[in-house]
């Protein structure tokens, strides 16, 4: 099995994205502090079955860096944008963290294009539900103008990976050789700004989802939603109680013996849970 690596100029952005496999195709969402080298463990099982697209979101990664547009919203039109130059009119998404309110972003504006979607502890911002953020205090942190970007410029290493140490079930849910990949691509310049503005944005998030919902809108495509053991900071039963406000078919569950970084943590298990469910959807 083969990782290739291009680049798709959309205009306003350049993403980086790395493909694989061969059959329906298939995007793959990563989260912050992450890339698409999340997936790494993922893809190789997943590629026998599936044609697979793993972009570095808008801003991170090796993708460019422009000074807007990482509201959800335009965030999920690259993700479509990207889509169509490679000739997918439809498609399905596995997504995880920020990967996942850019799903929702997708399939609300592209509902006939997004066939179905597995999503790895993430919730919808604006769901109606009465957390918004879930806990998590770095949203605020990071929703702040200027001061993330004073406090940890010249200290990714430290900031980054207090984070990868602390959001798995064991200290080293994430490999050595990953975290290592994550700092260089978030130390490049603009890639903390960039990672930030998904926070900063949130606002727009909620009012666009808030949005969707007083239209009367649901997602009405098969959608699996697995969060991870909240006694090992995962987000529990939340992920999958957040999307069943926005959608009429949702299952899932939690992912034991994992914290927040369910993809990485147990790759097995999320590639045995994304065949199932689209076999069925």
């Amino acid at each position: 099995m083969s990782l290739t690596h291009h680049h798709a100029d959309l205009g306003d952005v350049q993403l980086h994205y790395v493909t694989a496999g061969a059959g329906a195709p298939v995007v793959l969402l990563h989260g912050w502090p992450q890339t698409w080298f999340m997936w790494r463990d993922v893809i190789p099982l997943l590629a026998p079955h599936f044609s697979l697209i793993a972009p570095d979101m808008r801003g991170l990664g090796d993708s460019s860096r422009p000074e807007a547009g990482y509201d959800k919203m335009t965030v999920a039109r690259d993700i479509a944008a990207l889509m169509d130059q490679l000739g997918h009119g439809q498609f399905r998404v596995v997504a995880h963290d920020w990967g996942g309110p850019v799903a929702f972003a997708l399939a609300a504006q592209f509902p006939d294009r997004v066939l179905s979607m597995a999503i790895f502890d993430a919730p919808v911002l604006g769901d109606g539900g009465p957390i918004e953020h879930h806990s998590r205090w770095h949203f605020g942190f990071h929703g702040l103008p200027d001061l993330p970007e004073a406090l940890t410029q010249g200290r990714e290493e430290l900031y980054l990976r207090f984070f990868y140490r602390f959001g798995g079930a064991t200290p080293d849910a994430i490999s050595e050789a990953a975290q290592a990949e994550y700092v260089r691509a978030y130390a490049q310049p603009g890639a903390m700004t960039a990672g930030f503005n998904y926070y900063r944005a949130v606002p727009q998030d909620i009012a666009d989802n808030t949005a969707f919902r007083a239209a009367g809108r649901w997602l009405d495509m098969p959608i699996l939603v697995y969060g991870g053991d909240p006694n090992t900071r995962g987000r529990g039963m939340t992920a999958l109680d957040s999307w069943s406000r926005v959608g009429r078919n949702v299952t899932g569950g939690v992912a034991e013996k994992c914290g927040h970084w369910i993809p990485e943590e147990r790759p097995d298990f999320v590639a045995d849970e994304v065949r199932r469910h689209f076999d069925r959807a």
